[in-house]
């Protein structure tokens, strides 16, 4: 916006989902007192400077206002929510120019780090859209109570529409997981989220979904950690070149595909693990692709399809993470 309009802007960019604005929690996730807001008393002081001329200020305060989650001990709070934390800081744009683009690289071991893929055999899974990878969480907007908005363990339980057992999303065939080794330090990620994947497919159209999760270790009220989700998203094969055009895969051939996931501001803690869960559905958060390329919404059968992912030094399928350099 800062460079196509010219009047007064302001950007606050808080942990918060789409019905709980200015809450100290999402899903959960509990960030602390510091992050409830009220949304409402930003909005009339903003209206008060600007549509009234009240000299209250507001244009004195920084044009962007993050918060930055995590930072917390990882306890388990009254409510039952894990005790991310997270805290305020002012900022002069967006995005941030000193983030280094880092990418973190898909290998055939199903780790993730930022060496670059070498030679490996291709990762592999049978998408059926009968049997859709179920929402836990996620950056919903609508359709509560179908599911919930906000970070949450990734493993299935009875009130997830589409779980059918209580075992770890990690575990479905048709969901991939590359994992990075235990953090050495501290690592600040504040910025867009890109994932690149260069992937085929045995169907004329599918979809490709990316899922960005923060691994925390095991604990005294966790024992088995928590694989809280940070940010996702989805690509449909054959809008992979445009949204205005469709276009068809070969099957068998590899394309490069891009999926953009939400921005974010988290402190990745030392000893937490990063990992990106690769998939074709996220159901109902995103609408079941049925792999049979008839035109959208109109489709008379489904197809399983079968999905390659490639990563190696001709196709580094990565995701690239804004590290934001220790002052």
């Amino acid at each position: 916006m800062a460079r196509t309009k010219k009047s007064p802007q302001h950007l606050t960019m808080g942990p918060w989902t789409h019905t709980g604005l200015g809450q100290s929690f999402a899903g959960e996730a509990e960030f602390g007192p510091e992050a409830k807001v009220d949304i409402s008393q930003l909005e009339l002081a903003w209206m008060d400077r600007w549509l009234k001329g009240i000299q209250n200020g507001v244009e004195k305060e920084g044009p962007v206002r993050i918060f930055v989650m995590g930072g917390g001990d990882g306890h388990k709070t009254p409510e039952g929510r894990l005790f991310v934390g997270g805290h305020w800081r002012t900022e002069r744009e967006w995005p941030l120019k000193r983030a280094v683009d880092t990418p973190y690289y898909l290998h055939a071991d199903h780790s993730l780090g930022t060496e670059k893929p070498r030679a490996g055999k291709p990762s592999q899974y049978k998408f059926d859209p009968k049997n859709p990878a179920p929402s836990i969480g996620g950056n919903v907007s609508s359709q509560m109570g179908a599911m919930e908005a906000g970070a949450f363990d990734q493993h299935c339980r009875p009130e997830v529409l589409g779980c059918k057992d209580q075992q770890s999303l990690s575990k479905r065939s048709d969901v991939l997981v590359f994992q990075s080794e235990p953090l050495k330090e501290d690592m600040e990620v504040t910025g867009p989220l890109v994932v690149t994947l260069w992937a085929s497919s045995s169907a004329p159209d599918t979809d490709f979904t990316a899922k960005l999760v923060d691994v925390y270790p095991p604990s005294k009220d966790f024992p088995d950690g928590v694989k809280l989700n940070i940010g996702d998203s989805i690509v449909r094969a054959r809008y992979r070149d445009s949204l205005e055009k469709a276009t068809l895969m070969k099957p068998g051939q590899i394309y490069k595909f891009r999926i953009e996931l939400y921005p974010t501001s988290i402190l990745l803690a030392k000893g937490h693990r990063i990992r990106v869960d690769i998939s074709s559905s996220n159901f109902p958060r995103f609408d079941v692709n049925p792999n049979t390329g008839e035109p959208l919404n109109q489709n008379t059968k489904t197809a399983v399809a079968t999905n390659t992912i490639y990563h190696d030094a001709e196709h580094p399928s990565n995701i690239v993470l804004p590290v934001i350099p220790k002052q």
